[in-house]
């Protein structure tokens, strides 16, 4: 599918093919690119040059890379939309993130909701996978945080409805840096664990009434934890 890359800007090379893939509409939205190990072999570079062009492609916002799930083809209106809700909220600092915790208040506990209704076994598989990495990563921000957007995002896409599932993945990246941010605040991973349990617990009852108190419980942790200053924090917590 590729051509084998013949120059010292290798990185370059190879998104400019990715990107052309997706122009003419060879990879559509949603396609899941191969495997860095494959997509280095195909291009006949090293893995780090991938990873290179992989994390370019994901700043010109053609891809998103998911640890332990791989890298796939966006969506122009979620990329579209992202971009202008990274301006919004970054803008308004430190309002911004207030905003951004109130958006996920009237969202997430309507998507656990439908969620609990219309999970099916492999979405509450996606999500157990998620709890069991964030409970193996109490100090490891960086596996904590993407497992905690991957159990977030598991419950959009058991939510069953696609539009949902967009919104969800446009505010992805602030999600990350809130999750960043919030990360070290004493007990913060621990309370959080706690209540990713109550929420996974009632969507596998099926149980919607359930899952959307447990997330309006987790969200006002969130929001109670964004409020807190540097000082209120402990490295390694």
């Amino acid at each position: 599918m590729y051509k084998v890359i013949q120059t010292s800007r290798l990185y370059e090379q190879i998104v400019q093919q990715i990107e052309d893939s997706i122009l003419k509409g060879d990879l559509s939205e949603g396609s899941q690119l191969p495997a860095e190990r494959d997509l280095a072999k195909q291009f006949g570079v090293s893995r780090t040059a991938v990873r290179e062009a992989i994390k370019a492609l994901q700043e010109k916002g053609l891809v998103d890379a998911f640890p332990g799930r791989g890298t796939f083809v966006t969506n122009e209106t979620s990329t579209s939309m992202r971009r202008s809700l990274d301006r919004i909220i970054k803008s308004g600092e430190p309002d911004g993130w207030a905003h951004l915790v109130q958006v996920r208040e009237i969202l997430e506990p309507e998507i656990a909701a439908l969620a609990a209704a219309r999970a099916g076994a492999q979405d509450i598989t996606a999500m157990r996978e998620a709890i069991f990495v964030m409970d193996n990563a109490p100090c490891d921000s960086a596996a904590y945080i993407e497992a905690d957007l991957d159990f977030h995002l598991a419950l959009a896409e058991a939510a069953g409805n696609p539009i949902v599932l967009s919104l969800i993945d446009s505010i992805v990246g602030l999600l990350r840096e809130q999750r960043l941010r919030i990360f070290q605040v004493t007990g913060g991973p621990e309370r959080g664990q706690q209540h990713h349990r109550s929420i996974l617990e009632a969507i596998r009852r099926h149980d919607a009434q359930g899952a959307r108190v447990a997330m309006q419980a987790h969200l006002s942790q969130v929001r109670e934890d964004s409020l807190k200053t540097p000082t209120d924090q402990t490295k390694g917590a």
